[in-house]
């Protein structure tokens, strides 16, 4: 019952077309008739003069031309009839018929033929048309919305498709079925579905190619690292295996998240507790508060995939933000903040929109990385179900909240 649905726009359209079509054909027919009428009755006032003139002796119609009505008067001339129509003392409606008499212009023969009759039969004829107009607005109105509901149907089908493939359904077709314009957007739709999972599927056979083919030589650089005798160049080259090897990490770690085999390992987890644990490991400065249930809320999830989110997510604030970083625990959600410039707009945008951007560390002069944190964060929060939500603050930084979902019902004994 949207007011601004496509089905009552087309059925308002409608209506329109209709009442302007009555109404302009109810115009024509009104003046054609009235003036017919008016003929009528003027063809009947020229031929009562006539008769008038015809008999003998003394007209009986004779007046003067005062009693006449002034517009009638001034129609006269001699030896030619003259006809008025208008209303009398009383209102009603009369025509007249003229010519003078005698020599003198003070004198003529006049009749009257009352249209009274003819009016209100007009009258009662724009009734008729009027009722016989509401009649079939009454009919054409419902049937225009019903005839408008299957393009408008098929219209909501292709936004559902459309919404399925925003939302990583890239499987979601619609019926493109048809020759008019809606199957053509259908057609457009499932073209560009298609050609997007083409191109996603394959980055993901990239990534996971390139991880695969990357660990055995990564393996020889790491033992070859061990190798080496101790000293600064092979510190630096041991610190750059690292580096790589952190890589390859990542990106195996992505490929097993675009299969979409993952599945989430659930049992309750104390937030407070996991987030201070995963600050103990990384070895980096946060500051953490917690709040609700007396800061020892509990939420059901994925432990190793949610201090993965964590730890990434507090790893890009220090790489990309400044100090302090700030952790918000509350029940089933946690919020990660910085003091730096924020997110770059184009950034937020995208991520706003659910895509994370592999290889994408924004303004280099922000710090240094791959790119990968962000991506990783999004496959290992749709694994557990929990929304991301990326935001600059008014005051400065950038802020990116985790909210978990509700803890599921406890299975039956």
């Amino acid at each position: 019952m949207n007011p601004a649905s496509l089905r009552w726009k087309i059925a308002a359209l409608v209506t329109t077309a209709c009442v302007v079509v009555a109404a302009v054909v109810g115009l024509l027919v009104h003046r054609a008739t009235w003036q017919r009428t008016l003929d009528g009755a003027e063809s009947q006032a020229l031929e009562a003069l006539e008769q008038s003139l015809a008999r003998a002796g003394l007209p009986e119609d004779v007046v003067t031309v005062q009693e006449l009505p002034v517009a009638l008067a001034a129609r006269l001339r001699p030896g030619r009839p003259a006809t008025w129509y208008g209303l009398d003392h009383r209102d009603e409606p009369w025509m007249w018929a003229a010519q003078p008499y005698g020599g003198d212009g003070g004198r003529a023969v006049s009749v009257q033929i009352s249209v009274g009759s003819e009016l209100r039969s007009l009258y009662a004829l724009d009734r008729d048309m009027v009722k016989a107009a509401l009649l079939a607005l009454a009919g054409v109105v419902p049937l225009s919305v019903l005839a408008a509901e299957l393009p408008n149907r098929r219209l909501r089908r292709v936004a559902r498709t459309a919404r399925q493939i925003a939302d990583g359904n890239l499987d979601a077709r619609t019926d493109a079925s048809g020759r008019d314009e809606i199957a053509d957007i259908g057609a457009g739709l499932n073209s560009m579905a298609a050609s997007l999972q083409r191109r996603l599927l394959a980055e993901q056979r990239f990534t996971a190619d390139v991880a695969h083919d990357l660990r055995t030589p990564l393996m020889g650089l790491l033992t070859a690292g061990q190798l080496l005798p101790d000293g600064q160049a092979t510190d630096l080259v041991r610190d750059r295996i690292g580096v790589l090897r952190g890589l390859v990490d990542d990106l195996l770690e992505i490929s097993r998240l675009d299969a979409g085999g993952e599945q989430p390992d659930q049992q309750p987890v104390p937030l407070a507790d996991l987030v201070r644990e995963s600050l103990h490991r990384l070895g980096v400065p946060a500051d953490l508060h917690a709040v609700g249930e007396q800061g020892h809320a509990t939420a059901v999830t994925d432990p190793r995939r949610l201090e993965r989110i964590v730890a990434n997510l507090v790893l890009n604030a220090h790489a990309h933000g400044a100090a302090p970083v700030q952790i918000t625990v509350r029940p089933h959600q946690i919020v990660i903040r910085d003091h730096g410039p924020g997110f770059p707009p184009d950034l937020l945008a995208d991520l706003g929109n659910g895509q994370a951007q592999r290889f994408r560390t924004g303004r280099t002069e922000r710090g240094r990385g791959h790119g990968l944190g962000l991506t990783i964060v999004s496959g290992h929060a749709r694994v557990i179900r929990a929304a991301l939500q990326f935001a600059n603050l008014p005051g400065g930084g950038a802020s990116v909240t985790v909210t978990l979902p509700g803890t599921p019902p406890a299975p039956d004994r």
